[in-house]
């Protein structure tokens, strides 16, 4: 498998690819799982080639501790690439290949897509997460990127992102994939003891739930519903439950006919913060 480190040496074997060759982008942070996967599998399925880049973006973290005990797990990431296609090509360059001596962000507007939810609680982690996938695309200039929707505030604002800074890219999202018991599949899990991981699952179960409610009730009942069921939870801290318009991220106050709905949460399992989500119709 090719294991790019530079700017130079990415141009040079994107150089080699054969014109009118189908190229699939898989922007990572590493510590990669069969969510991830599931992403790389996708992307193979409709590329000629595939790259995947594996970065741990400093500037998308306003929490120094969380970008500390992040994982780095290269040579196993690596290892598991190689499982799905030895074909693969990898970029995993330094801060400094990325952001040169000025590691900062650009200043980004997303219509408001930014502004709620984990915009309203991680300060400029939207503007760090647009700097790294502008800079990504436009190095890479593939055809297609790949992104999960377990994040799926991030993949909206991406979508906005290319919209609006006319980069041709098609952005291509792509289910959540889950453990046995619900849990969204996230880096972040292998921080959980094994009994918290387990219990993780309760996440899910309540999102399900709440989509089943949301056919008969209000989006306020609702709301407040899951917060009730995270309050009779000591291992599980619920931080937001919010409920949204899937095209503006608006917070939905009374429900309307032919638009389409999502729930989203973020929540506390211990030190470790856990989001999801679920289409509620």
């Amino acid at each position: 498998m090719q294991v790019l480190k530079t700017r130079k040496a990415l141009k040079s074997t994107l150089s080699s690819f054969q014109k009118g060759y189908g190229l699939g982008l898989v922007p990572t942070m590493g510590a990669l799982h069969q969510g991830h996967m599931a992403l790389v599998r996708k992307a193979l399925s409709e590329n000629d080639k595939v790259l995947v880049t594996i970065f741990v973006n400093p500037t998308q973290f306003n929490n120094a501790e969380d970008l500390k005990k992040y994982p780095k797990t290269l040579k196993a990431d690596i290892a598991l690439l190689d499982q799905v296609s030895n074909d693969i090509v990898v970029f995993a360059p330094s801060i400094e290949e990325i952001y040169a001596k000025d590691v900062s962000s650009k200043t980004y507007h997303f219509d408001g897509l930014d502004k709620v939810m984990e915009g309203a609680f991680r300060e400029d982690h939207f503007d760090g997460v647009g700097t790294i996938v502008e800079t990504l695309l436009r190095l890479v200039g593939p055809d297609r990127a790949y992104f999960g929707e377990k994040d799926f505030q991030q993949l909206q604002i991406i979508k906005k992102l290319v919209e609006k800074h006319r980069i041709p890219v098609d952005i291509i999202g792509c289910p959540i994939v889950r453990e046995a018991n619900g849990l969204a599949l996230s880096s972040r899990n292998e921080r959980l003891s094994k009994n918290l991981r387990k219990e993780a699952g309760f996440i899910y179960k309540t999102l399900k739930a709440a989509k089943k409610r949301f056919g008969t009730e209000s989006a306020t009942y609702v709301k407040e519903w899951v917060r009730k069921q995270f309050e009779k939870r000591e291992d599980l801290r619920l931080e937001y439950i919010e409920i949204t318009d899937i095209e503006t991220l608006t917070p939905t106050l009374r429900k309307l006919k032919n638009r389409k709905y999502r729930a989203f949460v973020a929540v506390y399992a211990d030190d470790v913060r856990l989001i999801d989500n679920i289409a509620l119709n």
